[in-house]
């Protein structure tokens, strides 16, 4: 109930080995379906019914509770003890005692049940008010950064766009706030790292990723543009999946070294750069050179990604890490696989 009424990030085990154990058998039958949109539609209850189970469960300690305490104070049994437990903390009155110290417990078990249910239903707006506001930022990007979202086609689409291009620090800036707020509102309550976006093709850590690919393409490949932004962007969001983690409980190196390897390949970065080659997208320095910048801040937040992204089984996109079941990867369409083939198309396109 901590993680409730205390308005910061606190890790329970108790929280999240009910998560886990909701969790299995949907991601067991998940595993098994031929389409990720099948599995999607099988994960989105998971996390949801946790809610609920973790609220029966507490009700259901403090009926185990209450009657062994009632159990020990009188000569009724352990039997009759949980019955009159029970009858206390769901209000139900069908059995009591008229000796004092029974009736006190029983007062405080029939006053348990009302504040649990009232405290989960009490908070119930705010988590799902934040879940609205996570998933509002997330379905304006699909527009800029492709479906799933993508950190080259972002720079992509908006160099193609006369005039788009001036629009990306304004976009960077309402990442970094949006980062913040998903910081405070995801470690307060964890549960809606695992709420999974209305669509199958839409996740928010994927799109996260993607702003930070682009920012951190940006600042590589043209460093005499104003880099404040960009990298304030930056910042917030390996904050923020610092935060994630902590709370997770993923261990990570809290200050990377920047020449230190990361698992994007080159050859993956050479494709995102050779299709911002194709779109005309402006670069002083050379593919080879920007690398090394590049995974200079990729290295703050990819291990992250690629961890959080296995864990909630987020859409396959490229650049994103592996996933659970192979196959998953080869369902859904990248970016790329979209492009004109000709430049006469493209210019039609835009």
């Amino acid at each position: 109930m901590a993680n409730l009424v205390v308005p910061r990030g606190l890790r329970s085990r108790y929280t999240r080995l009910i998560r886990d154990v909701v969790r299995w058998p949907f991601q067991a039958v998940a595993d098994r379906r031929n389409t990720f949109e099948g599995k999607d539609l099988i994960l989105a209850w998971a996390a949801p019914l946790s809610i609920l189970v973790t609220l029966l469960s507490w009700l259901g300690l403090a009926v185990v509770g209450f009657g062994f305490i009632l159990a020990g104070i009188s000569d009724r049994g352990l039997a009759k003890g949980m019955l009159q437990s029970g009858s206390s903390v769901f209000t139900l009155g069908f059995l009591s005692s008229s000796e004092s110290r029974q009736t006190f417990v029983d007062f405080c078990a029939a006053a348990t049940g009302p504040v649990m249910i009232g405290l989960l239903v009490g908070y119930l707006p705010a988590m799902y008010s934040a879940y609205s506001e996570r998933e509002a930022e997330v379905t304006m990007l699909q527009s800029r950064a492709g479906v799933p979202a993508w950190g080259p086609e972002i720079l992509m689409r908006h160099v193609q766009i006369p005039g788009l291009v001036t629009q990306l620090p304004a976009l960077y800036q309402g990442w970094e706030r949006w980062a913040c707020q998903v910081a405070e509102s995801h470690t307060s309550y964890p549960v809606l790292i695992h709420f999974r976006s209305p669509r199958a093709t839409r996740n928010w850590l994927i799109a996260l990723l993607a702003i930070l690919d682009a920012a951190a393409l940006e600042v590589a490949l043209n460093p005499s543009k104003p880099k404040s932004t960009m990298r304030m962007t930056l910042r917030a969001g390996f904050s923020c999946l610092r935060e994630i983690a902590d709370v997770e409980g993923i261990g990570y190196d809290p200050d990377p070294d920047p020449d230190g390897e990361i698992q994007l390949s080159y050859a993956e970065f050479a494709q995102g750069i050779d299709m911002l080659r194709y779109a005309g997208y402006p670069m002083e320095r050379d593919p080879e050179e920007a690398w090394a910048h590049f995974r200079g801040w990729r290295v703050n937040y990819e291990s992250l990604a690629y961890e959080l992204a296995y864990r909630i089984d987020a859409v396959a996109a490229p650049w994103s890490g592996p996933r659970r079941t192979a196959r998953q990867v080869l369902l859904v369409r990248t970016p790329i696989d979209r492009q004109p083939k000709t430049k006469a198309k493209s210019d039609a396109a835009t």
